[in-house]
Formats: C-alpha cells, sequence, structure tokens
C-alpha cells in the first residue's frame, strides 16, 4: 500500500485549489469550476451524438461512425490494435506498438441538472505507454489507465478533454482503481479503499468494474463488492455468488448500459451473469459459453453473442429467451462485441466487415447495416 501515497499528492494538484476536505479524512471532493464537459470550440447539438469507433485490427486504422448521419471519419492510424474501451466519451486502443492510444471521439453529454446539452469534437490524444493487457475508467475530475503489470496511471480529466494528457500520479501493483465522485476507490491487498480513507469492504482477486446509479461494483472472487456514497462517507455491500459457483464461472468484466443498474457478465463455459444491483442478487443464464454480453436495463433484455453467430435476448428476471436471431455469417471470429445505448444495440461483425444496429425492442429487430469498407476488428461506443 505504500505506493499509493503519490495519489494523495497528485489528486491534490489535479483539484489545485478546489478542493474541499471531507469529515471522514477521505480523499478531497471535486468542486468543478467549470462545466464538465465544456471544450473551447465545441459544437452543440440538439439531440444525443451517438458514435461508434471502430478500428481495423489489420491495417490499424481508426474511424469513427456517426450513427446519425451515418458518415464515417477517418481519425488516426495506430498500429498493432489489440482491443478497445470506452468510457462514454474517450475510446482507449490498446496496441501492441506504443501502449495505449487514447482517441476523443467527438461525442458527449453534459448534463445541466433539468436538461442534458450534447457537444461535438473530435481528435488524436495521443499514446500511453505501458504494458497490455489495459483496462480504463473515468470520473469528472480523473482518468485511471490500468496496465497489465498492475501499474495504474492517473490523467487529469479536463486536461483531456482540452486535449492534452497529463499524468497526475500512479499506483504500482493494485488490481483495479475506479475514479468515482471526485475519490479514488483502490482494489489491493484483498480489500476495497478510498484513497487517502479508510477499507469498505473485503474483496479477494479484485476483478471487473461497473458505474451504477445505485453505486459502484467490484468483481471479488466470493461475488461482487457494491459500494455506495452518501455525504463522504462510502459503504461496502457485498453481493455472494450462489452456492457451489464454481471458481471457473466468476464474473471478471461486466457490461451494461450506461446508468443502469442490471449488469451482465460471461459466466465461463456456463452461460451468463446477470447482476440485478437494486436486487443484490445474481441469476445464471443457461446460454453456454458466449463471445460477448450486454445489458439494457431493468425489465429490458439481456444480450448474448454465441459462437455460431446467433444473437439472443433472455428476461432477466426469469431467465427465459425471448428472441434470438442468426446475425453473423460465419462463426464469430475476431472480436465481436456488443455496445447498447437507449434505443439500440450494435454488434460488429468483423469476418463480413459490417456493423448491425439491433432494436432490441423489436424481437432483435436488424434495424440497419453499416458497410464501413473496411474490416470493423473493434469498436465502442461513445455519447452515451
Amino acid at each position: 500500500m505504500r505506493s499509493c501515497r503519490v495519489v494523495a499528492l497528485a489528486l491534490v494538484v489535479l483539484l489545485g485549489g478546489c478542493a474541499q476536505e471531507s469529515g471522514n479524512g477521505a480523499a478531497p471532493r471535486v468542486r468543478e469550476e467549470v462545466p464538465h464537459g465544456y471544450v473551447e470550440g465545441a459544437e452543440e447539438m440538439p439531440e444525443p451524438q451517438f458514435r461508434l469507433v471502430l478500428a481495423d485490427g489489420e491495417t490499424g486504422t481508426v474511424h469513427v461512425l456517426d450513427l446519425l448521419t451515418e458518415q464515417t471519419t477517418a481519425v488516426a492510424d495506430v498500429e498493432d490494435v489489440r482491443g478497445v474501451t470506452g468510457d462514454g466519451r474517450f475510446a482507449y486502443l490498446t496496441t501492441g506498438a506504443d501502449g495505449l492510444r487514447v482517441i476523443d471521439s467527438g461525442a458527449w453529454a453534459v448534463d445541466h441538472g433539468d436538461h442534458l446539452h450534447y457537444l461535438t469534437a473530435a481528435r488524436d490524444l495521443g499514446a500511453v505507454t505501458g504494458q497490455p493487457p489495459y483496462d480504463a475508467a473515468a470520473d469528472t475530475a480523473t482518468s485511471a489507465v490500468r496496465a497489465g503489470d498492475g501499474r495504474i496511471t492517473l490523467f487529469d480529466r479536463a486536461r483531456m478533454e482540452k486535449g492534452e494528457l497529463v499524468e497526475t500520479g500512479a499506483i504500482e501493483d493494485a488490481a483495479a482503481a475506479l475514479p468515482y465522485r471526485g475519490h479514488l476507490l483502490v482494489a489491493e491487498g484483498g480489500a476495497i479503499r478510498v484513497e487517502g480513507g479508510a477499507d469498505v469492504g473485503a474483496c479477494m482477486d479484485a476483478a471487473g468494474t461497473a458505474v451504477t446509479r445505485r453505486g459502484v461494483i467490484f468483481g471479488c472472487a466470493d461475488g461482487a463488492l457494491l459500494v455506495t456514497e452518501k455525504g463522504g462517507a462510502f459503504e461496502g455491500v457485498k453481493i455472494r455468488y450462489p452456492r457451489k459457483t464454481p471458481a471457473g464461472d466468476r464474473a471478471t468484466a461486466f457490461r451494461h448500459r450506461s446508468g443502469s443498474s442490471t449488469l451482465a457478465a460471461k459466466a465461463g463455459e456456463s452461460g451468463t451473469w446477470v447482476l440485478d444491483v437494486a436486487a443484490r442478487t445474481w441469476k445464471l443464464l443457461k446460454t453456454g459459453p458466449v463471445v460477448a454480453v450486454n445489458a439494457v436495463g431493468e425489465d429490458a433484455p439481456v444480450l448474448s453473442l454465441t459462437e455460431d453467430g446467433v444473437l439472443h435476448a433472455h428476461d432477466p428476471a426469469s431467465g427465459k429467451e425471448t428472441a434470438s436471431t442468426k446475425l453473423l455469417a460465419e462463426p464469430a471470429t475476431g472480436a465481436p462485441d456488443i455496445q447498447v445505448d437507449t434505443g439500440r444495440a450494435y454488434i460488429n461483425d468483423p469476418a463480413g466487415k459490417a456493423v448491425y444496429e439491433i432494436d432490441y425492442n423489436d424481437d432483435l429487430r436488424r434495424a440497419r447495416t453499416f458497410k464501413p469498407g473496411f474490416t470493423p476488428t473493434y469498436m465502442t461506443e461513445t455519447g452515451r
């Protein structure tokens, strides 16, 4: 834990003069001086600017597909792309050449309380050196990037939104780190801790995180730890797996629609996990092995893609399959993924060089097919 002390200093530097100490000794909270998401020169739009960041694993070309206009724009050439993840605005491309490449997709929403503003401006922020694989998470103040060797690098989110990658601190040998409401939650030594504060709960072999409206989730060997915050005080509650769950079936990565509290995760060879954060329960869907999963939300379908190229929808409460459709022309190859927003799901088909838009509320109807003119090996959605 000694290496984590650098974070407290880094956060003080990051927050400058706009920090306020909480009463329980926890790390400082953020008081924003300018509206989150403001970027000089960005164009404000009247509706959500949903976009897909698509990367060709063979050529390294990275494009942004505007889902409103259906226009595709080249953003960067990235050597040896091996994966991509996103945080709603930025796309993080794992590479074998220069570490992690960060792309600002130019699509994000700014919450003004009684309404949302949608803005657009795109750019390539450059690379973060390190060892793959990578994971990234962010709140309004900090972005945390975890490399495969356990090193977590912190970046000033406000500077990222201005087009700059500015490192503000680092943690060595942590299993995970999650910026949340101006604090930093760290998984280390079999526990989740608020940096600068106390442990909030045990979590052995932490893997996988998710932010929901009911708190944040850390995947643990025996289930998940739900961490909530109120008035600067944090509390952890364990949501344990059903009895006799094999170790090989544990969830190590969670997927869900932004803001929802129903999560999906692969369950080894057995199927798909559904974690209901509100009810604090797990349900195992007997889908068999899946290559991709995602959860739309409460009382909405859980989607899974099986190796035969079939997309399935299941009711998260009953576990019953409600629809299925043969989607991929060939058995799943490359890195097909499922991205979801408030009305549609998107599945990339590397073998078919296509991206499919699915209406998950209409028996998985294929609403649109995009042919970008290159292989969409990797995909993430932004603007959510």
